[in-house]
């Protein structure tokens, strides 16, 4: 199946321009979904708006975004997609590289998803090739932003062997500090870490996909196929007439042989 490409524009870094698409690195596709169902029916339950004084449903058109005035939130300024979408309208279709950080200086907590960026045509190939290098040969990461799943965001592209990783970010705002100060844990105990070391050595291996296999939705997967088997009709145990069964039975015949019997 090919790859969905979820965003194509430009990668941009100084005079240089490419023609580049992206495509999320991760999938969600075989992840099992639920429908809510009416247990009464059996039918499928459909999701409404309804305005919270009169209760009425609002139709699409009538629906907007909106940030309380105050407090009490009794009035919203509101704001129409196309005015939300105006703010970023830069970053819509060019991945404008701003600023470079040293490889290794971002932390994980920083990183949110993985993309993969790639030249979009064979002409884009040598530009695309010229800023890959140069990033791989500073030990950089290029900073930039993009309008990425309906919305502005933060962006990191990293140089790896044979392309760039695009990571989106995670705004400064949303990450916390650590819970736990490290450097006033107590010292070790040295026959514990002992007892540690041997038991590491004994689980290190290779990595590989299955040891993060997502077991609950495999078990899921067997409970929707026993439920399945239950929603076959059951074979019936009653028996067949003889009518139906191919079978014509003598009436006069069976007489005869049980008055035969002693």
């Amino acid at each position: 199946m090919a790859r969905t490409r979820d965003w194509k524009g430009h990668l941009k870094l100084s005079l240089v321009t490419a023609r580049v698409s992206l495509a999320a690195a991760t999938t969600q596709s075989r992840k099992i979904r639920f429908h809510l169902i009416n247990r009464e029916t059996g039918n499928r339950v459909e999701a409404r708006y309804f305005d919270s004084k009169t209760h009425r449903p609002v139709s699409d058109r009538n629906q907007v975004k909106g940030f309380p005035k105050d407090e009490d939130e009794s009035e919203f300024v509101l704001l129409d997609d196309e005015e939300i979408d105006a703010v970023a309208l830069e970053t819509t279709r060019t991945i404008n590289i701003e600023a470079f950080v040293p490889q290794g200086s971002v932390a994980w907590i920083w990183y949110e998803k993985a993309h993969f960026l790639r030249p979009d045509d064979d002409l884009s190939e040598e530009a695309y090739g010229v800023i890959l290098q140069s990033m791989r040969e500073h030990r950089v990461l290029g900073v930039a932003r993009l309008v990425l799943y309906g919305r502005e965001r933060a962006v990191l592209l990293e140089p790896v062997n044979n392309g760039i990783i695009l990571w989106t970010l995670r705004y400064g705002e949303t990450v916390r500090g650590p819970v736990v100060d490290l450097h006033k844990l107590p010292k070790p105990d040295a026959s514990a870490m002992q007892r540690l070391e041997k038991t590491i050595e004994k689980k290190c291996g290779k990595w590989r996909p299955s040891l993060v296999k997502d077991q609950m939705q495999k078990r899921l997967a067997e409970i929707i196929e026993e439920r399945k088997d239950d929603l076959k009709p059951a074979k019936s145990s009653a028996k067949t007439p003889a009518a139906q069964t191919g079978r014509i039975i003598d009436i006069t015949e069976a007489l005869r042989n049980s008055l035969r019997s002693p």
